[in-house]
């Protein structure tokens, strides 16, 4: 039964459709704020291939999440392909055109096709091919593009107030590997307050910026490991990661002479699945401390910026056994459950569908020159194909 399945998958791969799409994709710039455009071109690339349902729904200002449906017409599971369309800004030292979407020896070469554009298009590359080779299943498959996955994941949580489904597979960039689980993120914004005063009138100031300095040194000392599990240890790492990613102080140059009052600093703070907001927060107040017995007259305000939830999926779920058997099939090996470092929209929305989260492409990402083998595309779309039908099975 199974050599049948797969020498049916293999006579209809449209690993063609997988790598046209993605090409189509990368040539259009989607940066965050920007993806809307694709978001509308990606649908009439849906519709041309005049099967099922294709439409977009607005979540914000013109950003879109499209849709591509396909249904059985059969009673059964409700299967979600998603992934996003915004990507990071294009970084610099790129020695080609970043948008070109060139295939030179079997690699697709483009900014952000890696995260995710490639995900996305083997997903979409997976449907054709069931559709192709008119593999019978039960209940409906849908693929979704979002939004904003690189702003507060709205696009994400709009699909899942609006639709429900019954498994998902999130097409992040996994480098071929099964992840189970993914890091939370916990934004805390410290300030320090001082006094303002005229440049020419320092002696009257305490200057807010000069008060950071010992703060974000003390900071960029941190080292821990909170108590976690050997298992998530494997999975996602032991360290919890913590740095500062932005800073804020002064008035923008080019504006009036004063000494700062307030200097703020963005730190970005990584836990595992398990470790609470108030265990980051007390190390970060340690370092506050220490940065204060330093210089007594330095004032703080720490307030928590933002959360976003940590991700874990049972290995026993539905949608992870018929990946992981799916993967076996294709890779011919023994899978291993991996874990991610970076955020995913399973963040926001992980917890409200059974998910499990694979794709072709890997760190380091967002690098000049980005590409990925087009072996690796191939091979997503045969899992991706089997998966469902293993998920969907009459």
């Amino acid at each position: 039964m199974l050599a049948n399945v797969m020498e049916s998958v293999d006579r209809h791969l449209a690993q063609n459709v997988s790598i046209d799409v993605t090409q189509k994709m990368v040539r259009i710039d989607s940066t965050n704020g920007k993806e809307g455009d694709l978001g509308h071109k990606l649908a009439s690339q849906l519709e041309s291939l005049g099967i099922g349902r294709v439409w977009v729904e607005e979540v914000f200002d013109d950003r879109v999440n499209t849709f591509w449906e396909i249904d059985s017409g059969k009673p059964g599971p409700h299967l979600l392909f998603t992934g996003h369309l915004d990507t990071k800004p294009v970084c610099e030292g790129w020695t080609r055109d970043p948008f070109d979407a060139a295939i030179e020896k079997e690699r697709l070469f483009g900014h952000g096709v890696m995260d995710m554009k490639a995900g996305l298009g083997c997903q979409i590359g997976a449907m054709k091919t069931l559709i192709d080779g008119k593999m019978p299943f039960h209940g409906k498959i849908t693929f979704s593009a979002v939004c904003d996955h690189m702003g507060d994941q709205t696009g994400a949580i709009d699909l899942f107030k609006r639709h429900k489904f019954d498994y998902c597979v999130l097409g992040e960039l996994t480098d071929m590997q099964i992840y189970v689980a993914h890091r939370g993120r916990y934004y805390f914004d410290i300030s320090t307050i001082g006094r303002s005063a005229h440049t020419c009138h320092k002696y009257r100031a305490i200057n807010a910026i000069e008060k950071m300095l010992p703060v974000a040194e003390e900071l960029s000392k941190l080292k821990y490991f909170p108590k976690i599990s050997d298992e998530m240890k494997e999975l996602v790492g032991p360290e919890l990661y913590t740095a500062v990613g932005r800073i804020f102080g002064g008035l923008f140059p080019g504006g009036p002479s004063m000494i700062p009052d307030r200097c703020t600093i963005r730190v970005d703070t990584r836990p595992q699945p398990g470790v609470p907001l108030e265990e980051v927060r007390a190390l970060l107040d340690g370092a506050i401390a220490k940065a204060k017995a330093r210089d007594p007259e330095i004032r703080v305000e720490v307030v928590v910026a933002d959360m976003k939830n940590s991700f874990m999926v049972s290995t026993d779920a539905k949608v992870v056994m018929c990946l992981r058997e799916a993967w076996e099939t294709v890779m011919g090996r023994p899978a291993q459950f991996r874990g991610g470092s970076w955020l995913a929209d399973t963040a926001s929305v992980g917890y409200l569908c059974e998910t499990v989260i694979f794709g072709p492409g890997g760190d380091p990402v967002y690098q000049p020159d980005e590409s990925l083998a087009l072996s690796d595309m191939e091979a997503a779309t045969r899992i991706n194909t089997l998966t469902a039908l293993k998920l969907l099975a009459p």
